[in-house]
């Protein structure tokens, strides 16, 4: 029998409720049972399948280990597929052994999901296996930086004037002159406009403006990915000659991490996650280390969920921004930039000066060059 590629569909989705209706019709070759048996060793903890009559497992024990299930699925699905696969396994069921095993560790693949998953088990994992995670957390960082990294240097570089440039940049060309002085090659039969001499902008390095920005991150469990983001994010503005950068992470403490700030991954591997939260206390720190109000940019990465004195919080930040200090709330700094914050706290926040809102690391980038530029 031919194989139907939309009942195999529909027969993977059901799991084994389906098998007596579909295997003989879909024509479900080994490969499709195979893929059938990875997704139930997965899907079928779902209990919420039982009210809807997929995807129930049987009452024997799985038929496979973790590191034969990331085989399996390396060998049966796409990439895509397989990425979601080992997100669900470690996000939604907790499946601690897919980063603390070492054979599992050295099948999947590095990217943000995996990172966040080491740094939620890294105090379940022998030295063996911590010094192989903290080669994935290398990997996946280097490419979090690379992508940001280009757009730090672009953006705060330096700000652009309109004298002309002999330097052939890409992110220096200015459209609009070269399309006033390149306007008597318009072809009209083609209608095309034939570039000969194409227009540069020079950049000007405001040395003698240095800003200072102060990173202040909650290092709690739901703000894991912030905490990625903004140890990738500080690092990538470190040693720009118009800022200044400090870190610091807290929970009921505060610890200062500027000085590893170069090195997103130990700084990344020193968060401790979970625990209570004092935001009071990180904002009065940050307090400490403002040199010149005026030229300073607080960014307090939290989820404003105050385990400590909000009274305190309110005032720190109303004295901070009475002094000309630009102080900015995020609930999320990633890329999906989905917030979830204690409002009530957030509006009282507001009142008194800050500025509450959720970016893109980009984003973050491009808002501070509104305010440096």
């Amino acid at each position: 029998m031919s194989r139907n590629e939309d009942l195999v569909r529909w027969r993977l989705i059901l799991g084994a409720p389906s098998a007596e209706a579909l295997d003989r019709a879909c024509g479900a070759t080994a490969d499709d049972l195979a893929s059938d048996a990875a997704l139930a060793w997965l899907y079928d903890r779902d209990t919420s399948n039982e009210e809807r009559d997929i995807r129930q497992g049987g009452p024997g024990p799985s038929q496979l280990t973790v590191p034969e299930w990331i085989n399996e699925i390396h060998r049966l699905f796409p990439k895509e597929t397989i990425e979601r696969l080992e997100r669900d396994a470690v996000e939604e069921f907790e499946i601690h052994e897919v980063v603390t095993n070492p054979d599992v560790l050295s099948r999947m693949e590095p990217n943000e999901t995996l990172l966040r998953a080491v740094l939620q088990t890294k105090h379940l994992m022998n030295q063996d296996v911590l010094a192989m995670a903290r080669e994935l957390v290398r990997k996946v960082v280097r490419e979090l930086m690379e992508k940001l990294a280009k757009e730090v240097r672009q953006t705060l570089s330096g700000t652009r004037n309109r004298r002309r440039s002999l330097r052939k940049r890409a992110y220096d060309f200015d459209p609009r002159g070269t399309i006033r002085r390149n306007l008597s090659t318009y072809d009209k039969t083609e209608k095309r406009l034939f570039i000969k001499v194409p227009l540069f902008l020079s950049r000007s390095k405001r040395h003698n403006e240095r800003w200072q920005v102060i990173l202040l991150v909650d290092e709690s469990g739901s703000m894991l990915s912030s905490v990625i983001h903004a140890a990738v994010t500080a690092a990538c503005l470190w040693g720009l000659p118009s800022l200044k950068t400090s870190l610091a992470i807290f929970d009921t403490e505060v610890v200062d991490l500027t000085s590893q700030i170069q090195d997103p991954v130990e700084t990344l591997m020193k968060v401790q996650l979970g625990g209570g939260t004092d935001i009071a206390r990180a904002v009065q720190y940050g307090e400490t280390l403002v040199e010149n109000p005026r030229r300073t940019i607080v960014v307090l990465i939290t989820d404003l969920f105050e385990g400590g004195d909000a009274d305190a919080l309110v005032r720190s930040t109303k004295r901070l921004c009475e002094q000309g200090v630009r102080f900015l709330v995020l609930a999320a700094l990633d890329q999906n930039a989905q917030p979830t914050y204690d409002r009530d706290l957030g509006r009282r926040l507001v009142n008194v000066g800050a500025h509450v809102g959720a970016m893109t690391p980009g984003e973050l980038v491009g808002y501070l060059k509104g305010i440096i530029a």
